[in-house]
C-alpha cells in the first residue's frame, strides 16, 4: 500500500503491514449490478464487506449521429469494435439485431420472401455476423455477446489477456491498426482514454457510442451515513481493532440505529483503515462528495455554542457521527490514472490492473 508519509513519495505498489494486521473492512463501490461477485469473493476470504455503490448506470437514448455510426459499422466501415462493459454490450447488441432485422426485411421484400414473423426472427438470430473484429474487455462483457442465443459460428469475441486499456493495446488486432484505419467503441459516457489517445496518435480514426452515463445513486449518502452510525457505535466498544471494524460492516439493519454520541478516535491506524474499492474517476469524485457532505452537514449544523460543549467537535458532528476524511480510508484503485489521482492527495492505496476479485484480494492481502 502506498505511504501517506510526508517523508516519502507515494508509490503504487508499496506493500502493507505484516500478515498479522487486523481484518479489513472493505467498502465495495461498484454498481449494484456488478457488485455481487466481488462482495461474495471477498466475504468468502474472511473479509467484512459493505456495499455502498458510487455509480448507477443510466441508459442514454441513441442519437441520430450515433445511429449513423452503427450503420457504418454494420456496413463494414470499421476494422474493429471495442466493447468496454456488459451494459454497453447489451445495448449495442439490441441495435445490431435491429439493423440485421432491417436488412433481412429489405432482402425479403426484394426477393418476394413470405416468411412469417417467427421464422424471420429465428433466421435473423442465426445469421447475425460481425462486420469487424469484436473485442470485449473482460469475461462479463464477452458473455453478453456469447450468450445472446446466436449461433456460435456467427462471430468470435476476442478478449485481451489483461482486461484493461493496456491489455487491448497489446492485442494484434489493435496493435496492427494504422493511420487511416477506423475503430468503433461501445462504452459509457466518460471513462479512461488511454486506448483512444494512443491510437489517435497513430492516426487511427476512432468513433464511440455512449450507451449509458454514470450518475451517483440517490441512496449513496444515506447508505454512507448509516455505515458511519455502525462505525461510530463499533468504535466506542471495548473490543479489538479486528472485531471493531468487522462489526462496522454488519448487514444493514431493518431500522437505522440511533446516532451514537460516542467520541470517535482521533485517528485510525493505517492497518485498520477501511478499504474502498474505486474503479473509475467518476466513482472517486462521487466518493469524495459523499465523504465531504458528512463533514459539511456536521459543520453547518453545529453552532458555536454546541462546539464549545463538545471537546471533539473536530472529529464528531452535531449528530454524533464521526467526521471521516478521505485520508481515513485506504483505496484499491484501477490503473495509472486513478493511482495518480489518489497519490496527488497523499492517500494510502493499492493499484490494480484489472477488477477481477482475485486481483483485488491479492492487493489487499499483499
Amino acid at each position: 500500500m502506498s505511504s501517506t508519509s510526508s517523508h516519502s513519495k507515494p508509490t503504487a505498489r508499496h506493500k502493507s503491514a505484516a500478515s498479522s494486521a487486523p481484518t479489513r473492512v472493505v467498502i465495495n463501490t461498484r454498481p449494484v449490478e456488478r457488485a455481487a461477485p466481488l462482495t461474495q469473493y471477498l466475504q468468502a476470504a474472511g473479509l467484512s464487506v459493505v456495499e455502498i455503490p458510487m455509480l448507477t448506470l443510466q441508459p442514454r437514448p441513441i442519437t441520430n449521429a450515433e445511429m449513423a455510426l452503427m450503420r457504418q459499422w454494420f456496413a463494414g466501415d470499421y476494422q474493429a469494435l471495442v466493447i468496454v462493459s456488459p451494459t454497453a454490450a447489451a445495448a449495442g447488441l439490441a441495435v445490431w439485431q435491429a439493423l440485421a432485422r432491417e436488412r433481412h426485411a429489405q432482402h425479403s421484400e426484394t426477393n418476394g420472401d413470405n416468411q412469417n414473423d417467427e421464422s424471420q426472427k429465428t433466421t435473423e438470430l442465426q445469421t447475425l455476423s460481425a462486420p469487424s473484429h469484436l473485442i470485449a474487455v473482460g469475461e462479463a462483457t464477452a458473455a453478453v455477446l456469447n450468450e445472446a442465443k446466436i449461433k456460435a459460428a456467427s462471430y468470435h469475441v476476442l478478449q485481451p489477456r489483461v482486461a484493461n486499456n493496456e491489455g487491448m493495446l497489446a492485442m494484434p488486432e489493435i496493435d496492427s491498426l494504422q493511420a487511416g484505419d477506423k475503430l468503433l467503441v461501445w462504452r459509457g459516457l466518460g471513462g479512461r482514454r488511454l486506448l483512444v489517445n494512443t491510437l489517435q496518435a497513430r492516426g487511427v480514426h476512432i468513433d464511440s457510442i455512449a450507451w449509458y452515463e454514470r450518475i451517483m445513486p440517490h441512496e449513496a449518502c444515506r447508505q454512507y451515513n448509516q455505515w458511519l452510525q455502525q462505525f461510530a457505535t463499533a468504535a466506542s466498544l471495548p473490543s479489538s481493532p479486528s472485531s471493531t471494524l468487522a462489526s462496522a460492516s454488519a448487514p444493514e439493519p431493518a431500522e437505522p440505529a440511533a446516532p451514537s454520541t460516542a467520541q470517535h478516535p482521533q485517528s485510525i491506524p493505517k492497518q485498520s483503515k477501511p478499504v474502498v474499492i474505486i474503479s473509475s474517476a467518476t466513482a472517486f469524485e462521487h466518493w469524495r462528495q459523499v465523504v465531504s457532505q458528512g463533514t459539511r452537514q456536521a459543520t453547518d449544523e453545529t453552532s458555536a455554542k454546541d462546539t464549545a460543549k463538545q471537546p471533539l467537535a473536530d472529529s464528531t458532528g452535531a449528530d454524533g457521527l464521526p467526521k471521516l476524511k478521505l485520508s481515513d480510508f485506504a483505496y484499491v484503485v484501477l490503473g495509472e490514472r486513478l493511482a495518480n489521482m489518489v497519490a496527488d492527495e497523499q492517500l494510502s492505496y493499492w493499484r490494480v490492473e484489472d477488477l477481477a476479485p482475485a486481483t483485488i484480494l491479492a492487493a489487499i492481502s499483499a
